[in-house]
C-alpha cells in the first residue's frame, strides 16, 4: 500500500485490477485491429514465404513510441510482467479469430541457450504464456530449439536477415507436434525473416498448421 505499482506509461498509481499500464495509456496504444480481418499487413508481410492460416500483430512499432519503450523494458530491464501483459492483450484479441484459425498450442520463437541464460528468460515465451492463459491452451517450449547463435538482425536488409537465420532452428520432437495447429509467437515482426525460419523448420513436421502472432509490427 505504501509503494503501489505505477503505470509504465504515465507514472500514476495503478488500480488494483490494472497491470503495467493504466486504462488511459492502454487506450493510447497504437493497436492495429488486425485480429478483425484476415487480409492485414502482418499477413501480407509473410504471404508467399510460408503457408499459414492466419497472422496478426497487436500494435504498431515506431521509433521512440510507447511500444518500443515497453518492449525495451521487457527485454533489457527484467520487466517480465510486460511480456505477460502483452500476451494477455494478444490472447483477448485472438478470441475473435474464426474457429478454423484458433490454434491448439503456442510456440515462442526460441533464444539461443546462452542468450537466454544471460537474460534470464525468453521474452517471447512470456508473451506466449500470456496468450495461452487466455486461450486455455498449452505452451510448448521444448520442440523448437535454436541451435546456432545469430548476429543481431538490426540494420540488416531482408536478404541479410534471411541468410543470418539459415540453419538456426531445429525440431527436437516431431511426433508431439504432428497434425497440430501451432501459434508461432514473437515480440516484433519486422521483415519476418526470423518467423520465416522458424516456420520453415516447423513445417518439416507432418500435417502441421501454423498461425503467427506478434506484439508489434514495425512500420
Amino acid at each position: 500500500m505504501l509503494y503501489p505499482d505505477i503505470c509504465e506509461g504515465c507514472g500514476v498509481p495503478l488500480h488494483f485490477d490494472e497491470r503495467v499500464l493504466c486504462a488511459g495509456c492502454i487506450l493510447q496504444l497504437p493497436e492495429t485491429e488486425f485480429h478483425l480481418f484476415h487480409d492485414n499487413d502482418a499477413a501480407a508481410r509473410l504471404s508467399g514465404r510460408i503457408p499459414f492460416i492466419s497472422a496478426m500483430a497487436y500494435s504498431y512499432f515506431t521509433d521512440g513510441g510507447m511500444i518500443q519503450y515497453l518492449l525495451h523494458r521487457l527485454k533489457y530491464d527484467g520487466r517480465k510482467e510486460i511480456g505477460q501483459f502483452f500476451g494477455k492483450q494478444l490472447g483477448h484479441q485472438l478470441l475473435h479469430w474464426r474457429e478454423a484459425a484458433k490454434p491448439e498450442v503456442v510456440i515462442p520463437v526460441p533464444l539461443f541457450a546462452e542468450k537466454e541464460w544471460e537474460r534470464g528468460y525468453n521474452q517471447s515465451a512470456l508473451i506466449a504464456q500470456g496468450i495461452a492463459d487466455v486461450l486455455n491452451i498449452s505452451v510448448n517450449l521444448s520442440s523448437l530449439v535454436r541451435v546456432r547463435a545469430t548476429a543481431t538482425q538490426t540494420k540488416k536488409t531482408r536478404e541479410e536477415r534471411v541468410k543470418n537465420m539459415e540453419g538456426a532452428f531445429e525440431i527436437e520432437d516431431h511426433d508431439i507436434l504432428k497434425g497440430l495447429h501451432i501459434l508461432l509467437v514473437d515480440d516484433v515482426l519486422t521483415t519476418g525473416a526470423t518467423l520465416e525460419a522458424c516456420a520453415l523448420t516447423l513445417l518439416k513436421v507432418e500435417n502441421i498448421k501454423i498461425s503467427v502472432a506478434t506484439v508489434a509490427i514495425a512500420v
